[in-house]
């Protein structure tokens, strides 16, 4: 293992984010770290179709003091919710500095699989990560279907359950997937997303019988990627360099999706907005009902959830799968395996099938677990090897970080 490169393209320079670094200077963060012991992936209790909402449960988790007009802007979703669950519909309380164990607890539950007769399976956090932290998401998710909403003003939050009732009511229809990845002039990790991540992911869909269209390299322009979202696909897949800021300041491009049009590190220039689609560029309706994207803070950083999902789901949109902070190789690298890419294969042709986003998930949320058992297990062995402990520690942080904005009961499809 070689110096660790990061995606992730600097907003003011236009350089890279941040520089590689050694598998010792890793390791040393590793050595540092504490991980959760009770990581294990099952799905619900008593459940034989996790698509079906009376057996899995339907629950909203908002932090203590939440705005009351807040939950009424979400009434036509929730309503629409609690006759789905029947009831296993609740509404849970997160209280300030709680976290997920306490949560849990509180709530009658331990670690191991959901019991909806207590807690759902399928779980939507209101508001921002400031008040409900990505950590408590990261290990609920664990065990359950977990997404996240969090809007600027009470309208957004209004428009978003309009959205979601409205495409339940239009029903289930087969609808392709596309791909949409760069690889930039002299840019090594959009090349090796575009060779070991988007033209094998679409070879694999397609041997699966899924609808897959894909834009590789030259075609992905921000152009193109605006039409897709205009009239596009019902999942849209996108491998790019996610746009930061080394002292995040740059809140409304934070998460920007680096398209086709930048030059490349070696072209040493400030990137500028037709190099990248943000927040700004989303003014039309938006026809995918799923955005998956591979893309560093493309679905949030610190407390924050990037701007883009969140204007997404406002213009449609149901729900937009996204990494939070840094993202690296080894969601579809590995060791001794060059791509591996089955738990992406494995969530958007669940998706393309029809089932719910968050069970869609659990191949992803699988992986974390299995990796951060393996770390853990390295952790307690004295004299554990830096170069595989570099690689453990950000295979396992990078698996970790892929969060749903959004209900995670919506369908693609």
């Amino acid at each position: 293992m070689s110096a660790v490169e990061f995606n992730g393209i600097d907003a003011g320079t236009g350089g890279y984010l941040f520089p590689a670094q050694s598998p010792a200077d890793i390791a040393r963060t590793a050595r540092r770290s504490v991980l959760p012991r009770e990581l294990a992936a099952w799905t619900a209790s008593f459940v034989r179709d996790l698509d079906d909402l009376a057996q899995t449960g339907w629950g909203l988790v908002v932090p203590d003091g939440l705005d009351a007009a807040i939950i009424d802007a979400l009434c036509p979703l929730l309503d629409l919710r609690a006759g789905q669950a029947g009831a296993h519909y609740r509404e849970l309380v997160v209280r300030p500095g709680e976290d997920k164990s306490t949560f849990l607890r509180r709530n009658g539950m331990g670690p191991g699989p959901a019991d909806p007769r207590r807690v759902p399976y399928y779980l939507l956090i209101v508001g921002p990560p400031a008040l409900v932290p990505y950590s408590f998401q990261y290990l609920l998710d664990v065990q359950y279907a977990v997404g996240r909403v969090d809007f600027d003003t009470v309208a957004e939050y209004a428009a978003y359950a309009r959205h979601v009732v409205a495409a339940e009511e239009r029903g289930v229809a087969t609808v392709p997937a596309h791909l949409f990845a760069t690889s930039n002039p002299d840019d090594e990790p959009t090349g090796l997303s575009a060779r070991k991540l988007a033209e094998p992911l679409a070879r694999e869909l397609t041997a699966f019988g899924a609808a897959v269209t894909k834009d590789v390299g030259a075609p992905a322009t921000k152009q193109r990627l605006r039409d897709l979202l205009a009239g596009g696909p019902g999942i849209l897949f996108t491998a790019t360099h996610g746009l930061g800021s080394r002292d995040g300041d740059a809140r409304d491009v934070q998460g920007a999706l680096v398209c086709q049009d930048w030059p490349g590190p070696l072209a040493a220039q400030p990137i500028e907005q037709r190099h990248y689609l943000c927040a700004a560029d989303v003014v039309a309706p938006v026809v995918p009902r799923v955005v998956f994207s591979f893309a560093c803070y493309s679905g949030g950083f610190a407390a924050h959830v990037s701007r883009l999902p969140q204007r997404l789901l406002v213009h449609g949109a149901l729900a937009f799968v996204g990494h939070v902070d840094r993202a690296w190789g080894y969601s579809f690298l590995w060791d001794g395996a060059d791509e591996h890419i089955t738990a992406m294969v494995s969530a958007v042709l669940s998706l393309h099938e029809g089932h719910r986003l968050g069970t869609a998930m659990e191949a992803v949320n699988c992986r974390w677990s299995e990796i951060a058992a393996e770390l853990t297990t390295r952790l307690d062995q004295l004299g554990a090897d830096d170069r595989r402990l570099a690689w453990l520690w950000t295979a396992c942080n990078d698996a970790r970080n892929y969060v749903v904005v959004g209900d995670p009961a919506v369908r693609a499809c």
